[in-house]
């Protein structure tokens, strides 16, 4: 993740930059987030407070929260545990949107079963070069239980797809 920090009435020190770059660091951890995530703080200071607003845009949407504090620090501190119930959030919103979408397909498909002719559905798609974690992100957006992609180590085709038991499998392909 890449930071653009400025302050608004207050000059940011190097130790303050350091700090918000530390704790910002931490939401890399979330699939949402990739190196090139451009993540905007903006710091003011007001007579009895200060004030940290950040904006981090995601695959999904835009992050943002604003929290004022005596202390810029625990500003910051503060700051990032919202963002991170806000990840933790979209995140549960995605696997609740998957598991909804795996229930309609079930009975979709029970109701295909009692009917003699069932209908096949071609799909033609286009494969992407990523890693696994943002295979796995866009697996999780599309809804389905698979994902074909180019794996960016190997750049050969793999397939990334959820297990019955939780967690992923991938099946790596050799030519």
């Amino acid at each position: 993740m890449r930071f653009e920090i400025i302050g608004k009435n207050i000059s940011v020190t190097p130790a303050m930059r350091e700090q918000i770059e530390k704790k910002l660091s931490t939401l890399e951890r979330f699939v949402l987030i990739d190196a090139d995530t451009v993540a905007r703080v903006v710091v003011r200071t007001y007579p009895n407070n200060q004030k940290v607003e950040v904006t981090i845009p995601t695959r999904i949407g835009q992050l943002r929260t604003e929290v004022e504090d005596t202390d810029v620090y625990a500003a910051v501190n503060r700051a990032v545990d919202k963002l991170q119930d806000q990840l933790r959030r979209q995140k549960t919103r995605l696997e609740k949107n998957h598991r909804d979408s795996l229930a309609k397909a079930f009975l979709d498909e029970a109701r295909a079963d009692e009917e003699e002719e069932i209908p096949v559905r071609t799909k033609t798609i286009a494969i992407e070069e990523l890693d696994l974690d943002e295979a796995i992100a866009q697996m999780e957006l599309s809804g389905h239980d698979f994902y074909v992609y180019i794996d960016e180590e190997t750049k050969e085709t793999a397939v990334v797809y959820r297990r019955d038991q939780g967690g992923y499998g991938l099946i790596e392909i050799e030519r």
